[in-house]
């Protein structure tokens, strides 16, 4: 296709021509517009259910962050593996927009009982979350890559078209896992900070005004 558009844009046309790409071409870019759109609203489902749960808005941000972590961890191995960036890769990132968030969402969930329950400061109760909760997430991860292998091998009559999927959920999942353990806590720490101070900021213009309202109704008793 690439040389074929090469060679047209070389083509003079003649007037009241035009040329345009049809048959599988036309078939991939409509297949791979709609996928498109169904990552997007994969995502932001998945928000939507993580606000809804988590009753904030700023815990559901943070554990998408582990999302573009998963999404390189699949566009890497592809890129090891060689493979192009298929409609089967593309349905692995949609399944990996689901599935990739499971492990922050235990750590930040995990994090906020300690902090509530045991009454722990934000340092402490990261500290002490992370271990405890690395066991389960270890255990989520290698039972999804683990399943995979067998279908990113190739190994079955006709498994070649469903490889890039399973390559991209494992090596999403994997790499996702890996580096979410140390981000996640730190933009747990660094959002906390932010709202803190914007918390800090409202009271603060409250209290300024606060005293205004209080002086006006002293001088209006002292007038009347």
């Amino acid at each position: 296709s690439k040389q074929i558009q090469q060679a047209l844009e070389r083509y003079q046309m003649p007037d009241k021509y035009h040329y345009e790409m049809g048959g599988e071409q036309q078939e991939m870019i409509e297949a791979f517009s709609d996928l498109g759109l169904a990552l997007t609203l994969a995502v932001i489902l998945v928000y939507m259910v993580m606000a809804s749960q988590f009753e904030s808005l700023l815990y559901p941000f943070i554990i998408m962050f582990s999302m573009p972590l998963g999404f390189s961890g699949g566009i890497l191995g592809l890129f090891i593996a060689g493979m192009p960036l298929s409609v089967p890769a593309i349905i692995g990132l949609i399944i990996l927009a689901g599935i990739v968030v499971n492990n922050a969402i235990v750590l930040v969930d995990y994090i906020n009982t300690r902090r509530r329950v045991y009454n722990e400061d934000r340092t402490t109760a990261i500290i002490k979350a992370g271990p405890i909760r690395l066991r389960p997430i270890l255990m989520t991860t290698l039972t999804t890559v683990l399943a995979m292998i067998p279908l990113a091998l190739g190994i079955g009559e006709g498994s070649e078209m469903s490889a890039p999927l399973a390559i991209v959920v494992a090596w999403g999942l994997t790499l996702s896992t890996l580096v979410t353990l140390v981000v996640i806590p730190v933009l747990y720490t660094i959002f906390d900070d932010f709202s803190i101070k914007v918390k800090n900021i409202f009271k603060n213009r409250k209290a300024q005004k606060t005293p205004k309202a209080l002086n006006t109704t002293d001088s209006t008793n002292l007038t009347s």
